[in-house]
């Protein structure tokens, strides 16, 4: 006999809720809390605007127990639950029951696996994946583009300024369609079909941006969209860059809106989080080309086999 979710307690709190925007009152309060202090260290992934857009693809579940969190798979498959507590106060049983239930406890940051590591004897053990880290840049770097590593960047922007007139007006509503049309040019650019990319993600990021805590940008070049961004402050001075996508025929866009949103006046901008790499070696390249300040690692934790 099939046994419904709603007959069974623990069978419903096993699958739990699907991640709905209704649920952004309480959960985005939670990761608030979690990620306070941390400043430039705080992993790109604790927002909930962040976590509704990619809800598909990694399959996220809310859990509302005594010590609540998201369950879903991670960017490599594996099964990871995000803690929606500080798991520094939480006792090594309410850890396991989570671990056990859900996977591993995945993003932990630096503060939380020092306290893990601190505990004798502890049932768990830590890893982290090259693939997992947040790059992270002071924006001044985009400001200037100084030095011989930044050069490129530089006259890049330099080319595309002195090629074309340009024009930029921050991102809302009545700009969605032109941004659009920049995702659509982009997707061709890239020879993807939709789905293949981010691109759904996106489409609903330009749609709820204000909903989602999401703030950029649009860019045209001689009259035409030529790019935008989407960015969001996870701290103070600290903005994530959620999407960025620039016309290929316009070279040097990118470069050019990120010199333009780490030179905004209208907010402050200390850092710049670019997100992890997720093992693509076209990432990996261009993202180091900019020169980090360094890499974020985010930690998994998991009972220890053997």
């Amino acid at each position: 006999m099939r046994v419904s979710a709603a007959a069974d307690p623990g069978l419903s709190d096993s699958v739990g809720a699907p991640l709905t925007l209704a649920l952004a009152s309480r959960i985005a309060p939670l990761l608030s809390a979690r990620i306070e202090g941390l400043a430039e260290r705080t992993p790109a992934d604790l927002s909930f605007g962040n976590l509704w857009l990619f809800r598909r693809p990694h399959q996220w579940r809310w859990h509302d127990r005594p010590w609540p969190c998201i369950s879903g798979l991670a960017y490599d498959g594996q099964r990871v639950a995000i803690p929606l507590f500080d798991v520094r106060n939480a006792p090594p049983n309410a850890l396991h029951d989570v671990v056990q239930r859900h996977g591993a406890l995945f993003p932990l940051c630096e503060r939380e696996t020092v306290a893990v590591q601190s505990a004798g004897g502890s049932p768990f053990e830590l890893t982290e994946l090259r693939d997992d880290a947040d790059y992270v840049y002071p924006a001044g770097a985009f400001r200037r583009y100084r030095g011989r590593a930044l050069q490129k960047k530089a006259n890049l922007m330099a080319q595309l300024q002195a090629a074309h007139s340009l024009r930029v007006a921050p991102y809302a509503e009545h700009l969605r369609d032109d941004a659009l049309a920049v995702l659509e040019g982009w997707m061709r650019d890239k020879g993807k079909a939709p789905g293949e990319a981010d691109d759904e993600a996106c489409r609903e990021a330009l749609a709820l941006a204000p909903q989602l805590n999401l703030d950029g940008f649009v860019h045209w070049a001689d009259g035409a969209p030529a790019g935008f961004v989407l960015a969001e402050e996870l701290q103070p001075g600290v903005w994530v860059i959620r999407f960025a996508k620039g016309l290929v025929r316009f070279k040097g866009i990118a470069q050019y809106m990120f010199h333009h949103f780490a030179c905004r006046t209208d907010a402050r901008v200390d850092w710049l989080n670019f997100e992890q790499d997720l093992g693509l070696p076209g990432f990996r390249q261009t993202k180091l080309s900019y020169r980090p300040a360094f890499l974020l690692p985010k930690w998994r934790l998991r009972l220890r086999t053997g």
